[in-house]
């Protein structure tokens, strides 16, 4: 299937997508859409920025056209996912959308969703806290609703939603089709799927747990004092926009000060800035009036701009997994991006952890070989003649006065052929202000 058509979709929704210039389908999408349309349920395993929202976008719509009466719920761990996902319905529809749609988000007025609730949306988007609030206030009715999208279910998880998801399943009628997308197919989400899903079929795209490929990945081992210089030096070498990860809230707001200081144009993305505020810091850097963004993993997931460039991990992140969503930012559509992890002597443990996911078949060779060479009875070569100190000490006894340390296996090194290769360099001096050189 290399075009649209192959799935026989309307005219309309076909010119749609061209104008959105999404002309090829991608993988997830070829394996999908068709399944989808069968009506069936459908478990997804992809990464981020494969084209997953479009993978469900057109089924539902081609559902709903078909059927006014029916509704669909689409829930997102994040407000900027879902906020992403109504903006790809409205470049689908355009001004003249002929399906009444609602986005239920935390942070936004309640009083507008109530009234937009009034008109009977036959399309819904939201996150689990704000749709489980409106269905205890009885704003929400999905008595109707046919077709239910998951998506990011792991990050739901992680997110601590599965409350919440429990509360809205008790809204919804039993027959229904529901999607579900993740990045991975852990235990917790085959769990989640067995609870909401009926024989679903399932769709595994290789690369859910790899980088996309045009993304070339480099470290850089330093202590936590030289990070900010050689964040200095690094958004001095690199053209073009730049995500910039942090561990914690405060760190963003701090560094995102002290690079406005030093005259770049910087703006901070975390969890306690108000909807607008985050609305307003997105638009800004969509439209490149701000280049550098630093972020917490609120924006790690769901944070959809193609020119983004460069993503540097300023401290890397507490889930191996949230790596690949980090620099899933960067490389969008096939383009190509840049990954940069600093790596501080404390965070080796965090590092060798992502070279692991990165890597199962190398890291299950090293737990084979180590297993092996510390066997019990394993022959490891020829003895060396006992000392006369080592001999037997009365007569039968042989026990030794001390015990012999030869042959002790020791741990092989972790050999990781596909994981980023580090560098190294000298750093440069830089213009910035002694008092911040250890502050991070």
């Amino acid at each position: 299937m290399t075009n649209f058509e192959c799935f026989g979709l309307s005219a309309d929704l076909i010119d749609a997508l061209g104008r959105m210039k999404v002309v090829a389908p991608t993988p997830v999408q070829k394996e999908t859409i068709p399944i989808a349309l069968t009506g069936s349920d459908v478990l997804v395993s992809a990464q981020t920025g494969t084209g997953k929202t479009i993978a469900y976008l057109i089924p539902l719509i081609m559902k709903l056209s078909s059927s006014p009466q029916e509704t669909a719920l689409i829930l997102a761990p994040t407000r900027e996912l879902a906020m992403q996902i109504q903006q790809a319905l409205n470049q689908i529809f355009g001004k003249s959308s002929v399906l009444k749609t609602v986005l239920l988000i935390g942070g936004a007025p309640i009083f507008r969703q109530l009234s937009d609730l009034k008109r009977r949306p036959q399309l819904i988007i939201g996150t689990p806290g704000r749709v489980t609030d409106h269905l205890v206030r009885g704003s929400l009715n999905l008595g109707s609703t046919r077709f239910l999208v998951i998506d990011e279910a792991d990050r739901m998880m992680d997110m601590g939603f599965g409350v919440q998801l429990d509360k809205i399943a008790e809204y919804l009628p039993k027959e229904r089709q529901t999607l579900m997308f993740s990045a991975t197919l852990l235990p917790p989400i085959e769990r989640l799927a067995n609870k909401y899903l009926s024989n679903p079929r399932r769709v595994c795209i290789d690369s859910a747990l790899r980088p996309a490929p045009k993304i070339k990945q480099e470290t850089l081992h330093i202590s936590d004092a030289e990070k900010w210089p050689q964040l200095l030096q690094q958004l001095e070498q690199r053209d073009g926009s730049v995500i910039v990860f942090v561990r914690t809230k405060i760190r963003a707001v701090n560094l995102c000060n002290d690079l406005k200081e030093e005259g770049l144009n910087a703006d901070a993305m975390h969890g306690d800035l108000p909807q607008r505020r985050r609305e307003r810091a997105i638009q800004l850097f969509r439209i490149n009036k701000t280049r550098v963004m630093v972020a917490t993993d609120v924006a790690a997931r769901g944070l959809d701009i193609p020119h983004v460039m460069h993503v540097i991990n300023y401290d890397l992140p507490e889930c191996p997994e949230d790596y690949i969503h980090r620099i899933g930012r960067t490389g969008r559509a096939e383009a190509e991006g840049f990954a940069l992890s600093f790596i501080s002597p404390k965070e080796g443990g965090k590092w060798r952890a992502i070279t692991r996911m990165l890597n199962p078949d190398a890291a299950k060779e090293e737990r084979k070989n180590f297993h092996q060479d510390n066997a019990p009875g394993r022959k490891r070569g020829p003895e060396k003649a006992k000392p006369n100190w080592q001999k037997k000490r009365f007569g039968n006894d042989s026990r030794p006065f001390k015990k012999s340390s030869e042959g002790q296996a020791s741990k092989k090194a972790f050999n990781t052929p596909h994981a980023p290769k580090a560098f190294s360099f000298k750093s440069k001096k830089s213009s910035f202000k002694k008092s911040n050189a250890a502050k991070y």
